[in-house]
């Protein structure tokens, strides 16, 4: 499958290998996602019958019901399905779809409005805007975020240097958070998730973050947790990533979910629609 460079704006043509996957036995299922729908409210919706919205505007609007001052959103609707230890699991879709907002109800970080979530084990969450505390230093912050993950004070000490190797920060990990480029941020982000092995580990966007040579680091490590049995979710928009790590790639659009298969498949298929919304 050929992927344009427009498409694939994250990835130098380069960076990463197409996916070779050989034959493995995935295990037993380790998430099950069961007719799940989240439902956003907030305040200030526009008024009903208001004709001063542009096109764009009420393309927006699309999935959202007015009620006086209240707006719900539906950001996922009704998608269900079924992920295995072992495998590595794509998310496309456009900016809006639903895929952030389905990581973080996997993460139980958000509750389902309806349907339900089952997960084997602890879930791990990574995306590029996860907060860490600016005010602490890196140093810190590997700690906090070791023992957020499960991690006890003496393992999250062992693995300290690992953690500042695999982010290529340096001394930088005893500055303040709040004085680290956005990039040097997603890095360390990455390395605190990576540090463990969780049993579900979800990223979202984050290797979009760093050069060539962090990329591969980044895929070999994520190679490192399927081949200990755990299962890896990967939302981007760089088609490229997704084919040399996902065997597997799921596409959301208005937050239902269109296809799941083969990520060459999915990916093909994506890539059509984006064409000719284009």
């Amino acid at each position: 499958m050929s992927i344009p460079e427009e498409i694939d704006f994250e990835v130098d043509a380069d960076d990463l290998e197409p996916l070779q996957e050989q034959e493995r036995e995935l295990g037993a299922p380790s998430l099950v996602v069961d007719d799940l729908y989240v439902t956003y409210r907030v305040f200030g919706g526009k008024r009903v019958g208001d004709r001063s919205a542009g096109r764009m505007q009420r393309m927006v609007s699309r999935g959202r019901q007015h009620v006086g001052g209240l707006t719900s959103v539906e950001a996922v609707r009704g998608i269900s399905f079924v992920a295995r230890h072992g495998e590595s699991i794509g998310i496309v879709g456009v900016n809006g779809s639903g895929k952030s907002t389905l990581l973080r109800a996997i993460a139980g970080l958000i509750p389902p409005t309806k349907g339900s979530v089952y997960v084997s084990g602890d879930p791990s969450l990574l995306g590029v805007n996860a907060a860490l505390i600016g005010e602490l230093t890196g140093e810190r912050n590997v700690m906090l975020g070791g023992l957020a993950l499960g991690l006890t004070p003496d393992q999250v000490r062992e693995r300290f240097d690992d953690v500042v190797d695999f982010a290529g920060i340096g001394d930088a990990v005893y500055l303040p958070m709040n004085s680290y480029s956005s990039g040097m941020g997603a890095r360390l982000r990455f390395a605190i998730s990576a540090a463990a092995v969780p049993d579900v580990l979800m990223i979202d966007e984050a290797l979009a973050t760093g050069d060539a040579a962090f990329r591969k680091k980044s895929k070999a490590r994520i190679d490192g947790i399927r081949d200990q049995a755990g299962t890896v979710f990967l939302v981007s928009h760089s088609l490229r990533t997704i084919l040399s790590i996902c065997s597997r790639t799921l596409w959301i659009h208005q937050g239902r979910l269109v296809m799941d298969g083969p990520s060459e498949a999915v990916c093909e298929a994506y890539h059509a629609f984006v064409r000719a919304q284009d």
